[in-house]
């Protein structure tokens, strides 16, 4: 009786942490992406910037995932992997390396994703915090999309035509995060061009997602709604 007490606290406990972790992870990625990534790219924000937003990542992923055993565990397969794949980048630098930590990073947004996806389109009223979801579950869709064109550039330097060589952005990938972006949102600037067929099949993906997720997300709303009101 007292473990099934425990457990059930520990289960409230999820809960209740579940909706500030998805607001945390929002912030996080707002921040990410319209701050640290282009600061660094601009070699402005110090070095531990990006490690430290990843970390804060990885924890707010861990409270949003916390009810499914399997996410969580593919979350922490998914740091190990990425983490990992840098490590060992260090010493003994190779494709076999960048493919590992990518295969981390891309793991990790599909765990994360699929756990949203399942709060946002699923039934029940509309949120706050259901509305949150939905808006992470479109920054994740750029930054999926943006950890693959990274992968891209590692096998083919020439993939993008554009980019700039500064190292500081090089490494951050600001420039890739930007195309990734104009892509998901079809304001495709052309200041920044693939090259590379598979970067080419890429962005066409990234923009029917990119015009397709809108409409299904404004219909599934309308349709809760209405469920909600009926009831």
């Amino acid at each position: 009786m007292p473990i099934k007490a425990a457990g059930e606290r520990f289960k409230r406990l999820q809960e209740q942490c579940r909706e500030p972790g998805l607001t945390a992870l929002l912030l996080l990625e707002v921040a990410l992406i319209f701050g640290a990534i282009p600061l660094a790219g601009m070699g402005v924000a110090p070095l531990a910037t990006l490690p430290v937003m990843f970390a804060l990542l990885v924890l707010a992923t861990l409270l949003v995932t916390s009810r499914s055993h399997f996410a969580v565990a593919v979350v922490l397969i998914a740091v190990v992997l990425s983490q990992g794949g840098i490590f060992i980048r260090l010493e003994h630098p190779s494709v076999a390396t960048d493919w590992l930590s990518a295969g981390g990073r891309l793991l990790l947004i599909l765990a994360l994703s699929w756990v949203i996806a399942g709060a946002v389109f699923g039934p029940g009223r509309v949120t706050l915090h259901r509305v949150q979801g939905a808006i992470v579950l479109y920054l994740n869709c750029g930054l999926f999309f943006f950890t693959i064109y990274r992968l891209i550039v590692v096998l083919d330097p020439g993939a993008f035509e554009g980019l700039s060589q500064a190292p500081n952005e090089s490494g951050s990938g600001a420039g890739l995060l930007y195309f990734s972006f104009s892509t998901l949102t079809t304001a495709g600037f052309g200041d920044i061009a693939p090259l590379n067929p598979m970067a080419r099949n890429m962005a066409n993906l990234e923009s029917i997602i990119g015009q397709l997720y809108p409409a299904t997300l404004l219909a599934r709303l309308v349709s809760l709604e209405l469920v909600d009101r009926r009831g």
